[in-house]
């Protein structure tokens, strides 16, 4: 960054002023990294939720579902230590087990959970309606497609071939495992732009349903799009949310988006297939010079 200070020629800056230059993308967007379960596939985010209730429940330990759902978007082995760490299910271990839960029974129950989701996860990876739909606007407006996921590499490599054959198939797909750490880090972000080939991080989209999608995307100094009724915010099959009461339907997605654009989510949107409409606004945004 260039500054100028007082006793610049006359016209430039009159003595005593301070300017900062910094430079500006204005440039269209590039890129769109997108998340997986609760974004493109899996609605309503049931299959690491399942897995979750089921590792724990066969140690005795009975959780609800939105004790499993509450740290959905970690990395897996974070995730369910976060689990691990809620008071009631603290106690509740105490009480069963005799004793604390200790990193050995975290990565007993990550072990564990990694079988039983690889065993399932392609029995919930059908596309959300309005993806296929979405990805061709987005190639439409030539940018590339990137993903990011609390799965491991294992998982992905049940899950990506299931979403190839319904048409769904991203130019890059990274894991918590091709990387230093997973979620809220964006590292997975980083390695995106890297396979895609794309900078400035202003010139990505990130978008995701829940809260360390929205912080990955932020913290990578990308655009981000929270999603607040395909995925695990709601947490409701499609047709559960669909034979919901109007009203009551209407006031969860409204705290859902208060609680992303509190954490800085820059747009909030139902589905994926609202992404495209704003995609064009935040193309006007970079051309009038804004950054996220």
């Amino acid at each position: 960054m260039a500054t100028v200070k007082g006793g610049a020629p006359a016209g430039l800056a009159p003595t005593g002023m301070l300017y900062r230059y910094r430079r500006l993308y204005t440039g269209p967007l590039q890129a769109i990294v997108l998340d997986w379960a609760g974004t493109t596939v899996d609605y309503g985010c049931m299959a690491p939720v399942a897995v979750f209730v089921e590792v724990f429940r066969r140690r005795g330990i009975t959780l609800s579902l939105p004790q499993a759902r509450a740290p959905m978007g970690l990395e897996k082995r974070d995730h369910i230590r976060a689990i691990a760490r809620q008071p009631a299910v603290t106690e509740q271990w105490q009480s069963v087990i005799g004793s604390g839960w200790t990193e050995a029974d975290i990565d007993a129950l990550f072990r564990e959970s990694q079988q039983l989701q690889q065993a399932c996860v392609a029995d919930y990876a059908g596309l959300i309606p309005g993806t296929l739909a979405a990805v061709a606007a987005f190639r439409a407006r030539g940018l590339k497609i990137g993903s990011t996921t609390g799965y491991s590499r294992p998982i992905m490599d049940v899950l990506l071939p299931a979403a190839g054959q319904q048409g769904y198939a991203p130019d890059a797909a990274l894991c918590p495992d091709d990387v230093p750490a997973g979620r809220p880090y964006p590292w997975m972000a980083y390695a995106n732009a890297m396979q895609l080939g794309v900078y400035p991080m202003a010139a990505i989209v990130k978008v995701g349903d829940t809260i360390p999608d929205i912080e990955e995307g932020l913290n990578a100094g990308m655009w981000t799009i929270g999603l607040t009724k395909s995925g695990n915010e709601l947490g409701l099959s499609e047709h559960e949310a669909s034979h919901m009461d109007p009203q009551q339907l209407a006031g969860r997605l409204q705290q859902i988006e208060q609680r992303m654009r509190q954490v800085g989510a820059h747009y909030v949107a139902e589905t994926i297939a609202e992404v495209p409409a704003i995609l064009d606004r935040i193309n006007a945004c970079l051309q009038a010079g804004e950054q996220p």
